[in-house]
């Protein structure tokens, strides 16, 4: 008898994924190894001529790590924490509002399509749109103006609550949407058993929530988080065109990629790279530290579990 050659599917899931990782060695793991072999050079332009690159050790990591590196550090970790809360804790009221069958919801599919809506819209246009809205002759002035609810125009970029409130508001507007669409997902991954089994058993729906729904999602949680925290880090385009890339009143809304672009057009490629290694130190360190955060009771279980036996 002849025999039939077996076809391995595991050689062609290799050639599958082959464009991948084909993809990402070219456009981003050597341009991150290349900025990390420039970060410990003298590599800059002065006028019209070019400096380097000379080998100069850990000095721009020295350079960079100064009284400006911690302030912008400051108002990123700002920006994004006033930006960020309101919109987990309105995401999350939303998601479960939405997938609770008993509320029975008229016209569910439009408000999701609305709340998504602002995700599409790019931060430039909006950046732009907020300029225009909330400048002192724009129409929110004028509308307070002739309200009576003010005697004057207010300056709301001229003041870092002002702009770090703007700035936080068109980065929930343009995110929570998403966020929605994917606790909804979360939790519409839980079998309805449970829900009816905690109705059953006397939950009122502040304890099914926190009991039940968050403990169930955290994985999506856990994702949304980190996320988050990594795009806040990396928050750039709404503040830049906001401010005009000054960052101003005071450069309070001036952020570490702000700054990290300035050091690219200069062009200051050493410090850039430094900034660049020391962007992913921190975001490398802060997700651990959610990840540890949100997963710490999964981590007790099992040692309790031993102890008992």
């Amino acid at each position: 008898m002849k025999k039939t050659k077996s076809i391995s599917r595991a050689k062609w899931g290799y050639i599958c994924i082959l464009p991948f990782f084909v993809t990402y060695f070219i456009f981003s793991f050597l341009p991150l190894v290349d900025t990390i072999r420039y970060s410990f050079y003298e590599y800059y332009r002065s006028g019209i001529r070019t400096i380097g690159p000379n080998f100069v050790g850990f000095d721009n990591y020295i350079s960079v790590m100064g009284p400006d590196f911690f302030t912008y550090l400051k108002n990123t970790f700002i920006l994004w924490i006033i930006g960020f809360v309101p919109q987990i804790v309105i995401a999350l009221l939303l998601a479960s509002w939405f997938v609770d069958a008993r509320l029975k919801i008229r016209g569910e599919q439009f408000f999701k399509v609305v709340i998504y809506l602002p995700n599409l819209i790019m931060a430039s246009a909006f950046a732009m749109l907020f300029f225009t809205l909330f400048s002192t002759s724009g129409p929110v002035n004028s509308i307070l103006t002739n309200l009576g609810l003010v005697n004057g125009p207010i300056d709301f970029m001229g003041t870092p609550t002002g702009t770090r409130l703007l700035v936080a508001l068109m980065n929930f507007l343009m995110w929570f949407g998403n966020t929605t669409i994917m606790l909804m997902a979360a939790i519409m991954g839980i079998s309805q058993d449970v829900f009816e089994a905690a109705s059953i058993d006397g939950c009122n729906p502040r304890q099914t929530f926190f009991h039940i729904t968050l403990p169930l999602i955290r994985p999506i949680l856990t994702y949304t988080l980190i996320t988050s925290l990594i795009g806040g880090l990396q928050m750039f385009d709404v503040p830049q065109i906001l401010t005009n890339g000054q960052g101003n009143p005071n450069r309070t809304s001036y952020t570490l990629i702000m700054w990290l672009n300035n050091l690219l057009r200069a062009p200051d490629y050493g410090r850039a790279g430094a900034l660049s290694v020391y962007l992913f130190v921190v975001s490398g360190i802060l997700c651990i530290f959610v990840y540890k955060m949100v997963n710490r009771d999964d981590e007790k279980k099992p040692s309790r579990r031993l102890k008992r036996n």
